[in-house]
């Protein structure tokens, strides 16, 4: 049966793709030539296609609220670039199936391709029982036994339990309230229902945006976004990708199970190989795009290269942004594999929170304060510019605040003296700022600091990796490692040398690539991997901090000032406290460190690590000096 083009699109299930079409009839500009992007192709009757996917072209906003002083709300282009966040209202039409859900929604691999429903009644299954309301989070559609299923979970006391669903399992489904914050490029991307609007919420608007503001002055409202498809395809003995736009004025008709497939090269997206399973490779493929800057060599990664695909797999990436005051920082990914040498470099911390944070067991904290404080409570201990600290551990305490005795979160110190030491209270909520002091002059592997510090952690190159032609990590001032990242890639070779391969990273290398050859077989001889320090966008290292890290828990925020709502003190007012409320004697303080003091100079210099005693003068006439920040003892 014929359908128009855009009723087609319509009742599309993007599962099946890909999909072959048969033009009926229609009219289609001059003498039915198409050209976009520079690839022309001809609709005229008769003609077949082979639709490889749908992509949203263009998203048109609609404000659905009033707005006074605004004359004109008429729907308008929301460009795929705007720099805006928004929250994502969730949907209140239900789905009666999973096959409805699964037909509308993008479920994939990404953390961003797993969405959340819940349904109005029990799901009565063999070895669970899915309670009404409760958040069933889809992981993935596979086919087990035959059977198109969906992998699906629920958390209960912060422990996951899976489980699957048929497509025809009915029940009504309703979106789950979604409290993240999403770019419009990751809504597009995951968020938008395949035939249906995305409401959504502006939370935030970058003023680094050089285009005009498309909203009214100070809008962060309601919209409505409404999704502009195009179906991506190719013709037959062609290797062009075209591009097509579903209101063209086109009858097809779907003739996928009655044509043959070697009328069409097989053309294979990154993301389409991400998707094959592990048995199908390696394959031989020719490269047909390419992005143009990808930091492979050229002689990989040229279009009419014939390259093999050994396997697909998840490696380890050092996330690293560079130490520099001013902007853009720099990021990079760095494999495990570096072989360069790194020294530790100062960190800063703006609060006694971030030292508890940070603190190890393995060696003390030894930091400088680069900002006095002076507390209002004389439980307390002050702190001046210069002042030295070995950080231990944190514990409570009572502090009399306004007459009411409050229970405080306090960093137990000992502050460095001339010959002695002396115990400090520091409070968790203190916004000071301390510089850390190294005596570590050993040159560490990238693995080694891995596994043997807290991340994060700053360092400097001090010896490059000779086996890379030009080494970006070490001409940079510094870089402050951040975490460990797992990532997707792809293990390449050159056709003609099988034996060197290059990882290429499946979410920021979008080539296309025709299918040559699957009929290689498994080589189990080691192959020589090659890999690189990768320099990613600023974007996309605010993905990867957002949701390939977020299994790891941020810790918790640093408990507030007891008394900062109610207290108002005048400068007056503040000086009087400050010179009546000095702090007590280190007895006094009662600070639980398990060490005992030494009031001499000899005792000092045996309580400090291997390295310190060397140090020690060193530091003290640093603190003298009182020198800035920037230049705090190493």
């Amino acid at each position: 049966m014929a359908l128009s083009l855009e009723e087609f699109v319509r009742s599309l299930d993007l599962r099946t793709l890909p999909r072959v079409l048969e033009v009926q009839s229609g009219i289609y500009f001059e003498g039915s030539i198409y050209e976009m992007f520079g690839n022309e192709c001809c609709l005229s009757t008769g003609e077949v296609i082979k639709i490889t996917g749908l992509k949203i072209k263009k998203i048109i906003a609609e404000i659905c609220e009033t707005i006074k002083g605004c004359e004109s709300l008429q729907p308008f282009e929301l460009p795929m670039n705007f720099p805006g966040l928004f929250k994502i209202m969730a949907d209140k039409t239900p789905y009666l199936t999973m096959e409805e859900i699964t037909r509308t929604i993008h479920i994939g691999p990404s953390r961003l391709g797993h969405p959340r429903f819940y349904n109005t009644k029990d799901i009565k299954l063999e070895n669970i029982t899915v309670m009404q309301g409760e958040p069933i989070r889809l992981n993935s559609v596979e086919e087990i036994d035959g059977k198109i299923m969906v992998n699906c979970g629920v958390v209960r006391n912060h422990q996951s339990h899976s489980f699957t669903l048929p497509l025809s399992q009915k029940g009504e489904f309703y979106e789950c309230e979604d409290e993240r914050i999403y770019t419009l490029k990751e809504i597009v991307e995951w968020k938008i229902p395949k035939n249906r609007t995305r409401t959504v919420k502006l939370t935030d608007f970058s003023d680094k945006w050089d285009s005009t503001n498309p909203f009214p002055k100070d809008f962060y409202g309601t919209l409505i976004l409404k999704p502009v498809y195009e179906i991506q395809g190719v013709m037959k003995f062609q290797k062009d990708i075209v591009r097509i736009l579903p209101s063209l004025d086109v009858e097809v008709k779907d003739i996928t199970d009655s044509h043959d497939a070697n009328w069409f090269l097989q053309l294979l997206s990154t993301e389409d190989l991400l998707e094959m399973t592990s048995k199908e490779f390696p394959i031989v493929a020719e490269v047909i795009e390419v992005p143009q800057g990808n930091q492979l060599p050229r002689n990989i990664l040229q279009p009419g290269k014939n390259i093999v695909i050994h396997k697909k797999y998840q490696a380890s990436r050092i996330l690293a942004s560079e130490m520099r005051s001013n902007f853009p920082k720099r990021h990079f990914l760095i494999p495990t594999s570096y072989k360069g040498k790194f020294k530790r470099r100062p960190r800063e911390f703006p609060t006694a929170y971030d030292l508890q944070i940070v603190k190890s067991e393995k060696e003390p904290l030894h930091v400088v304060a680069t900002k006095a404080f002076h507390p209002l409570q004389q439980e307390l201990s002050s702190v001046s510019v210069g002042d030295q600290f070995l950080v231990h551990h944190s514990e409570a305490t009572e502090v009399l605040c306004e007459g009411v005795k409050k229970v405080v979160n306090v960093l137990a110190c000992e502050k460095i003296l001339k010959t002695s030491y002396e115990a400090a209270r520091l409070p968790l909520y203190m916004e000071g700022g301390f510089v850390e002091v190294i005596h570590d002059k050993k040159q560490y592997q990238i693995s080694e600091l891995c596994t043997q510090f807290r991340w994060p952690f700053n360092v400097k190159v001090s010896v490059r990796d000779l086996s890379i032609a030009d080494d970006v990590l070490a001409a940079t001032p510094g870089l402050q490692l951040e975490e460990d990242i797992t990532d997707s890639y792809l293990l390449i070779s050159d056709f003609a040398n099988p034996r060197e391969c290059w990882e290429i990273p499946v979410g920021r290398l979008n080539m296309t690539v025709q299918l040559v050859s699957s009929s290689l077989s498994r080589d189990t001889e080691p192959f020589q991997v090659r890999t690189l320090v990768e320099e990613i966008t600023e974007e996309q290292y605010y993905m990867m901090r957002r949701y390939e890290s977020s299994l790891s828990h941020p810790p918790p925020r640093p408990p507030k000032h007891p008394s900062a709502e109610q207290t108002k003190l005048t400068l007056l007012t503040l000086a009087e406290e400050r010179t009546v409320n000095l702090p007590k004697s280190p007895k006094s303080h009662h600070v639980n460190i398990s060490k005992k003091f030494h009031p001499n100079q000899a005792g000092l210099d045996s309580r400090l690590p291997v390295g310190f005693q060397n140090d020690l003068a060193d530091v003290e006439t640093q603190k003298n000096k009182r020198r800035p920040l920037q230049q705090a003892p190493m």
